[in-house]
């Protein structure tokens, strides 16, 4: 049986560490608020232009001269996996249900005979896919000096990938990330960036064709001409949009993984107080037993 010093030491080294999940799920909930606003303002932007998109590529799909980055490049044989993300733990299943869907893809292309290349943004992903797949890792994006997950940062991922891209480096690309449904639920989602799918990343679906009422529209520049300027737009506004949900979800997991730590952390104090002053009642009987036999011995 441990001592009661011991024990003390134990019950308030749990105090200590209660009082600091409580801190950090305060600060993840005052985090969530913004982030969650962040990600639900971005995502009517990125679904209506997808649906432009769609208009536009309807009737370029087929066309000669129809940009890469709608069409791709004719093979899928080299697929570039985006793995997104967080730079910390202490967020529960957040970090390693991303990462378990990307090994679930890179099972499957793999037992298809395709090469797979692995683009990590945040450290947690890249430290958990090296364990098995260091070979495949071509490079990392680290946010950390980032306080706040801006546009300025998917532009330079987008522009990364497109550099790939265009450099035949690969022939299909995915982004995987956490999708925002509420504190206590993130799916983990992969969304295909390269050919552009022109879909929603939350429902993975073609956005219906716009209603046009009857009326015929014409294009100035042409479509192609649009679809240039407008699909590597979209690459960025796609990982925006996916940074974003990423990082709503984080503090909602962090949150739920604080507040369960927490409660944790109750109980097990509760148990440990138990322990104690069980023992301190049985050391103080012992001690009685001792003082009251060595009395009736003299």
């Amino acid at each position: 049986m441990p001592s009661l010093k011991s024990l003390r030491i134990r019950i308030n080294s749990v105090k200590s560490t209660q009082k600091i999940t409580k801190a950090m799920k305060m600060v993840a909930a005052s985090k969530l608020r913004r982030a969650q606003e962040a990600a639900e303002q971005a995502r009517p932007y990125a679904e209506r232009m997808a649906k432009i998109l769609a208009s536009l590529a309807a009737g370029q799909a087929n066309a000669e001269n129809a940009p890469k980055l709608l069409v791709g490049t004719g093979s899928d044989q080299v697929h570039l996996l985006v793995v997104a993300t967080a730079e910390r733990g202490l967020c529960g299943a957040f970090n390693s249900s991303i990462v378990k869907l990307a090994r679930r893809k890179i099972d499957e292309l793999a037992g298809a005979g395709k090469t797979v290349k692995i683009l990590c943004v945040g450290k947690k992903g890249r430290d958990q896919l090296r364990r098995d797949h260091a070979a495949k890792i071509v490079d990392t994006v680290d946010l950390s000096k980032a306080k706040k997950v801006g546009f300025a940062e998917a532009q330079e991922i987008a522009d990364r990938v497109l550099a790939m891209f265009e450099a035949g480096e690969f022939d299909v690309a995915h982004i995987f990330f956490n999708n925002f449904k509420s504190v206590i639920s993130q799916v983990p989602t992969v969304h295909q960036l390269i050919p552009a799918m022109v879909a929603s990343p939350a429902t993975e679906e073609a956005p219906a064709s716009p209603d046009l009422g009857g009326a015929i529209y014409e294009f100035e520049p042409d479509e192609e001409a649009i679809l240039t300027q407008l699909l590597p737009r979209n690459l960025a506004m796609q990982v925006y949009r996916a940074l974003l949900e990423n990082a709503a979800s984080e503090q909602g997991a962090r949150m739920s993984a604080m507040d369960n730590a927490t409660r944790n952390a109750g109980e097990m104090i509760k148990k440990l107080t138990l322990n104690y002053n069980r023992s301190r009642q049985a050391q103080i009987t012992k001690e009685l037993i001792e003082i009251i036999s060595g009395a009736e011995a003299v």
